[in-house]
Protein backbone atom coordinates (compact mmCIF):
# COMPACT_ATOMS: atom_id res chain seq x y z
CA UNK A 1 0.00 0.00 0.00
CA UNK A 2 0.90 4.07 -0.68
CA UNK A 3 0.26 7.33 0.64
CA UNK A 4 3.16 9.20 -1.41
CA UNK A 5 3.43 10.61 -4.21
CA UNK A 6 5.84 12.12 -6.20
CA UNK A 7 6.05 16.04 -6.89
CA UNK A 8 5.71 15.34 -10.73
CA UNK A 9 2.94 12.88 -9.67
CA UNK A 10 4.97 9.70 -11.34
CA UNK A 11 4.86 6.74 -9.09
CA UNK A 12 3.73 6.04 -5.80
CA UNK A 13 6.45 5.23 -3.42
CA UNK A 14 5.21 2.33 -1.42
CA UNK A 15 5.82 2.76 2.58
CA UNK A 16 5.27 -0.45 4.41
CA UNK A 17 2.19 -1.89 6.16
CA UNK A 18 1.36 -4.70 7.69
CA UNK A 19 -1.70 -7.03 6.42
CA UNK A 20 -5.25 -6.03 8.15
CA UNK A 21 -6.11 -9.13 9.79
CA UNK A 22 -2.85 -10.20 11.19
CA UNK A 23 -3.09 -9.43 14.92
CA UNK A 24 0.47 -7.84 15.75
CA UNK A 25 2.28 -7.31 18.53
CA UNK A 26 1.47 -3.95 19.82
CA UNK A 27 3.79 -1.48 18.70
CA UNK A 28 2.96 2.19 17.20
CA UNK A 29 1.25 2.98 13.92
CA UNK A 30 0.73 6.46 14.75
CA UNK A 31 2.68 9.38 16.37
CA UNK A 32 2.09 12.31 17.11
CA UNK A 33 4.72 14.88 18.17
CA UNK A 34 4.17 18.89 18.97
CA UNK A 35 1.16 18.61 16.96
CA UNK A 36 -0.85 22.54 16.55
CA UNK A 37 -3.59 23.14 14.46
CA UNK A 38 -4.54 26.50 13.34
CA UNK A 39 -7.54 27.99 11.99
CA UNK A 40 -6.39 31.07 9.88
CA UNK A 41 -4.84 33.29 13.24
CA UNK A 42 -6.40 31.31 15.90
CA UNK A 43 -4.35 28.68 17.26
CA UNK A 44 -6.81 26.20 18.39
CA UNK A 45 -4.97 22.96 19.38
CA UNK A 46 -1.74 23.69 21.10
CA UNK A 47 1.46 20.60 21.28
CA UNK A 48 -0.22 17.76 21.37
CA UNK A 49 2.23 14.44 20.98
CA UNK A 50 1.17 10.76 21.74
CA UNK A 51 1.37 7.30 20.41
CA UNK A 52 -1.00 5.42 18.86
CA UNK A 53 -1.17 1.66 18.87
CA UNK A 54 -1.51 -0.98 16.42
CA UNK A 55 -4.86 -2.92 17.18
CA UNK A 56 -5.45 -0.86 19.84
CA UNK A 57 -8.68 1.38 20.89
CA UNK A 58 -7.72 5.05 21.63
CA UNK A 59 -10.14 7.13 23.12
CA UNK A 60 -10.28 10.87 23.46
CA UNK A 61 -11.61 12.62 26.20
CA UNK A 62 -12.74 16.29 27.59
CA UNK A 63 -15.28 19.11 27.70
CA UNK A 64 -16.45 20.64 24.46
CA UNK A 65 -13.90 23.27 22.85
CA UNK A 66 -10.95 21.16 23.91
CA UNK A 67 -10.14 20.09 20.74
CA UNK A 68 -10.44 16.49 20.58
CA UNK A 69 -12.17 16.12 17.05
CA UNK A 70 -9.46 18.29 15.88
CA UNK A 71 -6.93 16.69 17.04
CA UNK A 72 -8.68 13.36 15.09
CA UNK A 73 -9.02 14.84 12.12
CA UNK A 74 -5.61 15.82 12.13
CA UNK A 75 -5.07 12.16 12.15
CA UNK A 76 -6.43 11.76 8.08
CA UNK A 77 -6.05 15.13 6.90
CA UNK A 78 -9.42 15.83 6.74
CA UNK A 79 -8.65 19.53 8.20
CA UNK A 80 -7.35 19.97 4.82
CA UNK A 81 -10.85 20.11 3.87
CA UNK A 82 -11.30 23.50 6.21
CA UNK A 83 -10.56 26.73 4.40
CA UNK A 84 -7.55 28.36 6.56
CA UNK A 85 -6.76 25.18 8.61
CA UNK A 86 -3.10 24.09 8.90
CA UNK A 87 -1.40 21.99 10.91
CA UNK A 88 2.16 22.24 12.42
CA UNK A 89 4.00 19.46 14.31
CA UNK A 90 4.48 16.14 12.85
CA UNK A 91 2.13 12.83 12.17
CA UNK A 92 3.46 10.10 10.88
CA UNK A 93 1.82 6.72 9.93
CA UNK A 94 4.53 4.03 9.64
CA UNK A 95 7.05 6.49 10.60
CA UNK A 96 6.66 8.95 7.64
CA UNK A 97 4.70 12.10 7.60
CA UNK A 98 1.68 12.53 6.21
CA UNK A 99 1.53 16.25 5.56
CA UNK A 100 4.73 16.01 3.36
CA UNK A 101 4.32 17.67 0.15
CA UNK A 102 4.94 14.14 -1.45
CA UNK A 103 1.95 12.91 0.79
CA UNK A 104 -1.30 12.22 -1.35
CA UNK A 105 -4.16 13.37 1.43
CA UNK A 106 -7.01 11.11 -0.71
CA UNK A 107 -4.55 8.08 -0.30
CA UNK A 108 -3.93 8.71 3.31
CA UNK A 109 -8.01 8.87 3.86
CA UNK A 110 -8.23 5.22 1.90
CA UNK A 111 -5.74 3.85 5.34
CA UNK A 112 -7.21 5.81 7.95
CA UNK A 113 -11.16 6.00 7.48
CA UNK A 114 -13.36 7.72 9.67
CA UNK A 115 -16.40 7.60 10.81
CA UNK A 116 -18.45 10.21 11.23
CA UNK A 117 -20.82 12.02 14.75
CA UNK A 118 -23.69 11.80 12.63
CA UNK A 119 -24.46 8.90 10.37
CA UNK A 120 -24.28 9.99 7.05
CA UNK A 121 -25.86 7.66 4.59
CA UNK A 122 -25.66 8.20 0.90
CA UNK A 123 -29.89 8.15 -0.57
CA UNK A 124 -28.26 5.14 -2.58
CA UNK A 125 -29.17 1.56 -1.82
CA UNK A 126 -27.67 -0.54 1.17
CA UNK A 127 -25.65 -2.08 -1.34
CA UNK A 128 -24.69 0.60 -3.12
CA UNK A 129 -23.57 2.49 -0.29
CA UNK A 130 -20.76 0.12 1.00
CA UNK A 131 -20.16 -0.53 -2.90
CA UNK A 132 -18.97 3.34 -2.99
CA UNK A 133 -16.08 3.88 -1.72
CA UNK A 134 -14.56 0.02 -3.37
CA UNK A 135 -15.92 1.53 -6.63
CA UNK A 136 -14.27 5.19 -6.43
CA UNK A 137 -11.01 3.03 -5.51
CA UNK A 138 -11.04 0.58 -8.06
CA UNK A 139 -11.98 -1.84 -5.66
CA UNK A 140 -14.37 -3.81 -8.03
CA UNK A 141 -13.07 -7.38 -8.00
CA UNK A 142 -15.55 -9.36 -5.96
CA UNK A 143 -17.88 -6.56 -5.48
CA UNK A 144 -20.43 -8.35 -3.81
CA UNK A 145 -18.29 -10.26 -1.70
CA UNK A 146 -16.63 -7.33 -0.79
CA UNK A 147 -19.77 -5.53 0.36
CA UNK A 148 -20.58 -8.95 2.28
CA UNK A 149 -17.31 -8.66 4.09
CA UNK A 150 -17.91 -5.67 4.71
CA UNK A 151 -21.68 -5.80 6.52
CA UNK A 152 -20.39 -8.82 8.28
CA UNK A 153 -17.63 -6.50 9.71
CA UNK A 154 -19.89 -4.11 10.62
CA UNK A 155 -22.31 -6.54 12.33
CA UNK A 156 -25.22 -5.72 9.71
CA UNK A 157 -24.88 -8.42 7.29
CA UNK A 158 -27.74 -10.32 9.34
CA UNK A 159 -30.46 -7.44 9.42
CA UNK A 160 -30.11 -6.34 6.08
CA UNK A 161 -29.03 -9.36 3.49
CA UNK A 162 -32.41 -9.85 2.06
CA UNK A 163 -33.15 -5.91 1.61
CA UNK A 164 -30.04 -4.90 0.18
CA UNK A 165 -31.73 -3.09 -2.98
CA UNK A 166 -33.78 -0.65 -0.62
CA UNK A 167 -32.60 2.96 0.38
CA UNK A 168 -29.96 3.06 3.51
CA UNK A 169 -31.92 6.15 4.71
CA UNK A 170 -35.15 3.31 5.71
CA UNK A 171 -32.93 1.64 8.29
CA UNK A 172 -32.59 2.76 11.90
CA UNK A 173 -30.00 5.41 13.38
CA UNK A 174 -28.41 2.61 14.75
CA UNK A 175 -28.10 0.25 11.83
CA UNK A 176 -27.37 3.70 9.47
CA UNK A 177 -24.14 3.88 11.95
CA UNK A 178 -22.76 0.59 11.31
CA UNK A 179 -23.77 0.76 7.86
CA UNK A 180 -21.32 3.99 7.78
CA UNK A 181 -18.88 1.97 9.16
CA UNK A 182 -19.20 -1.12 6.75
CA UNK A 183 -18.51 1.74 4.44
CA UNK A 184 -15.57 2.76 6.12
CA UNK A 185 -14.17 -0.66 6.48
CA UNK A 186 -15.25 -1.55 2.83
CA UNK A 187 -11.87 0.13 1.57
CA UNK A 188 -9.92 -1.96 3.76
CA UNK A 189 -8.44 0.81 5.89
CA UNK A 190 -5.67 -0.02 8.69
CA UNK A 191 -6.76 2.85 11.01
CA UNK A 192 -10.67 3.60 11.80
CA UNK A 193 -11.07 6.86 13.25
CA UNK A 194 -14.99 7.66 15.25
CA UNK A 195 -15.75 11.30 15.91
CA UNK A 196 -18.33 10.22 19.08
CA UNK A 197 -20.26 7.78 16.69
CA UNK A 198 -22.57 7.08 19.36
CA UNK A 199 -23.82 10.45 20.54
CA UNK A 200 -27.16 10.32 18.87
CA UNK A 201 -27.39 6.87 19.53
CA UNK A 202 -29.72 5.52 21.88
CA UNK A 203 -28.22 2.91 24.67
CA UNK A 204 -29.28 -0.28 23.08
CA UNK A 205 -27.75 1.11 19.80
CA UNK A 206 -24.80 2.48 21.42
CA UNK A 207 -24.25 -0.82 23.35
CA UNK A 208 -24.02 -2.63 19.83
CA UNK A 209 -21.65 0.01 18.25
CA UNK A 210 -19.43 -0.47 21.59
CA UNK A 211 -19.57 -4.46 21.16
CA UNK A 212 -18.82 -3.84 17.32
CA UNK A 213 -15.93 -1.75 18.26
CA UNK A 214 -14.29 -4.69 20.60
CA UNK A 215 -14.93 -6.79 17.59
CA UNK A 216 -13.40 -4.49 15.16
CA UNK A 217 -10.40 -4.00 16.80
CA UNK A 218 -9.01 -7.57 16.43
CA UNK A 219 -8.59 -6.35 12.76
CA UNK A 220 -8.62 -2.44 13.04
CA UNK A 221 -6.77 -0.04 14.89
CA UNK A 222 -9.32 2.34 16.73
CA UNK A 223 -9.13 6.29 17.96
CA UNK A 224 -12.50 7.07 19.07
CA UNK A 225 -13.57 10.45 20.46
CA UNK A 226 -16.41 10.68 22.91
CA UNK A 227 -17.92 12.64 25.32
CA UNK A 228 -18.90 9.86 27.65
CA UNK A 229 -16.26 9.15 30.05
CA UNK A 230 -18.02 5.90 30.93
CA UNK A 231 -17.77 4.37 27.40
CA UNK A 232 -14.01 5.13 27.19
CA UNK A 233 -13.79 3.11 30.48
CA UNK A 234 -15.67 0.07 28.72
CA UNK A 235 -13.91 0.32 25.48
CA UNK A 236 -10.53 1.94 25.30
CA UNK A 237 -7.59 0.37 26.02
CA UNK A 238 -5.48 4.49 26.38
CA UNK A 239 -7.74 7.52 26.88
CA UNK A 240 -5.75 11.24 26.33
CA UNK A 241 -7.72 13.76 28.25
CA UNK A 242 -7.94 16.99 26.52
CA UNK A 243 -8.90 20.59 28.16
CA UNK A 244 -9.27 24.07 27.15
CA UNK A 245 -7.64 27.82 28.69
CA UNK A 246 -7.93 31.48 27.45
CA UNK A 247 -4.69 32.87 26.56
CA UNK A 248 -3.43 36.44 26.93
CA UNK A 249 -4.71 37.55 23.87
CA UNK A 250 -8.12 36.16 24.81
CA UNK A 251 -7.94 33.42 22.43
CA UNK A 252 -9.26 29.92 23.55
CA UNK A 253 -7.02 26.63 22.90
CA UNK A 254 -7.05 23.32 23.60
CA UNK A 255 -4.24 21.22 24.47
CA UNK A 256 -3.67 17.09 25.87
CA UNK A 257 -3.41 17.19 29.68
CA UNK A 258 -2.73 13.90 30.19
CA UNK A 259 -2.70 10.32 28.58
CA UNK A 260 -1.92 7.12 29.84
CA UNK A 261 -3.79 3.22 29.77
CA UNK A 262 -6.91 3.93 30.24
CA UNK A 263 -7.19 1.88 33.89
CA UNK A 264 -4.88 3.58 35.14
CA UNK A 265 -6.09 7.11 33.72
CA UNK A 266 -9.54 6.58 35.59
CA UNK A 267 -8.05 4.76 38.75
CA UNK A 268 -5.37 6.98 39.53
CA UNK A 269 -4.40 10.03 36.81
CA UNK A 270 -1.57 11.70 37.12
CA UNK A 271 -2.95 15.27 36.65
CA UNK A 272 -5.65 16.83 38.76
CA UNK A 273 -6.88 18.57 36.11
CA UNK A 274 -7.70 15.07 34.96
CA UNK A 275 -9.09 13.92 38.31
CA UNK A 276 -11.39 16.72 38.19
CA UNK A 277 -12.79 16.36 35.24
CA UNK A 278 -13.63 12.29 35.45
CA UNK A 279 -14.93 13.04 38.85
CA UNK A 280 -17.31 15.80 37.55
CA UNK A 281 -15.58 18.89 39.54
CA UNK A 282 -15.61 20.82 36.15
CA UNK A 283 -16.39 20.06 32.33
Amino acid sequence: MSVNKTSNRSEPVAIETKAVGAKQATDTIIELKGVGVHYGRNHAVRDVSLPVERNRITAMIGPSGCGKSTVLRSLNRMNDLIPGARVTGSVTYHGQDIYSSAVDPIAVRRHIGMVFQKANPFPKSIFDNVAYGLRINGMKDDLSGRVERALRGAALWDEVKDNLKKSALALSGGQQQRLCIARAIAVEPEVLLMDEPCSALDPIATARIEELMNGLVEDYTIVIVTHNMQQAARVSDSTAFYSAEVDDAGDRYGFLVEFDQTQKLFSNPSDSRTEDYITGRFG
